[in-house]
């Protein structure tokens, strides 16, 4: 989890499309979703944050296959605070394994 996050930034996540896709409802906090084929809209208080998602090759470590997604997030109309809040609550909730 990061101590600060920017309006606009670009991860990667390792987890496949479907997989984020049944997780934004929990991550999202139970915000309305706007779903879109390759990306989601979530509503944030007065504002929104976009996300939108790009499959990546598989990480392959010997015979282990880990999927990748390019995640692009925008927030705009966003309370400081409220971002904070949103994505820390994201980041946790989409967090896997380790701890």
């Amino acid at each position: 989890m990061q101590a600060h996050y920017p309006f606009d930034f670009e991860r990667e996540m390792g987890c496949t499309a479907d997989e984020l896709r049944s997780w934004l409802p929990g991550a999202s906090g139970g915000r309305p979703i706007e779903w879109q084929d390759s990306g989601a809209t979530i509503a944030i208080d007065e504002g929104r944050a976009t996300l939108a998602w790009q499959t990546l090759e598989p990480r392959r470590i010997a015979l282990i296959t880990l999927p990748r997604l390019r995640v692009t997030i925008e927030a705009r109309g966003v309370d400081e605070a409220a971002w904070q809040r949103f994505m820390k609550h994201f980041d946790l909730y989409t967090q896997r394994g380790g701890g």
